[in-house]
């Protein structure tokens, strides 16, 4: 096993198998994620995207297979790897009955003994970090407009200053505008706090955005990983409608005028 200190890979997937009765969900699948990259996860419906991302957790365990992340097989004993990783689920999954800065210092109660006034001021740095306004910090989830519920979510998965943030559509549901600002929030989080990235999203725009490479599953497995350009050239026929489509045309376009 790898000690990940010299690793460049902070995510490896060997030959994950994943099933739900008869029927498979992936079957020989294989990917290596890179260190400081943001990487984008597509797939048509039913392609096993969540169950990849929950595998990868340590949340659903495979049929067979192996995934280590830093190093650290995540089937045998996820030991403090889980303190190095960020989670913003699809809706934010906050706490509905607790406060923005209370959600934040969730994750800080459960791992660490900082002293409450420090706790309280790191949970408003990670606010800040977030680009949410100092008062949102006192608001619950449901006086939230549904960008700040992301960005919110945000905030509280980079509470213990991980270093792999995984994003589960985190686009879904925001206007353009919204979607744009989100987009850059994440390049700035990378770029700043060196972070990894792991995104799972069908936003093309996003993926054009920010994505350094995209890994595609299609028939049970990741076919291919790699930047969007190469991506364009592919004669795999998911691959080709999904990007060379007249949502994905535009949204390279769309990419190519900034």
């Amino acid at each position: 096993m790898n000690n990940g200190l010299a690793d460049p890979l902070a995510i490896r997937v060997t030959g994950l198998r994943t099933a739900f009765g008869d029927k498979v969900i992936h079957d020989n699948l294989d990917l290596e994620v890179r260190r400081g990259e943001i990487l984008g996860v597509v797939g048509g419906s039913g392609s096993g995207k969540s169950v990849l991302l929950n595998t990868i957790l340590g949340l659903q365990q495979p049929d067979a297979g192996h995934v280590e992340v830093f190093g650290e097989d995540m089937g045998r004993s996820q030991g403090d790897v889980q303190r190095r990783i960020g989670v913003m689920f699809q809706q934010g999954a906050l706490f509905s009955f607790l406060t923005v800065l209370q959600n934040v210092e969730a994750p800080m109660l459960e791992h660490t003994r900082l002293a409450p006034g420090f706790m309280r001021e790191a949970a408003r740095l990670k606010i800040r970090l977030a680009g949410l306004p100092a008062h949102a910090a006192d608001l619950r989830p449901a006086e939230l407009s549904g960008g700040m519920r992301k960005r919110a979510g945000v905030a509280r998965a980079i509470a213990l200053d991980p270093d792999i943030l995984f994003l589960d559509e985190p686009t879904a549901g925001l206007d353009p505008i919204g979607a744009a600002e989100f987009d850059a929030l994440i390049r700035d989080l990378r770029d700043t706090l060196g972070l990894t990235v792991f995104m799972i999203t069908h936003d093309l725009d996003t993926l054009y955005a920010v994505c350094d490479r995209v890994a595609v599953i299609a028939d049970r497995k990741i076919v291919t990983t790699a930047p969007l350009h190469e991506l364009e050239q592919s004669d795999h026929p998911w691959i080709r409608d999904y990007f060379l489509g007249p949502r994905g045309r535009a949204a390279a376009e769309q990419q190519d005028s900034i």
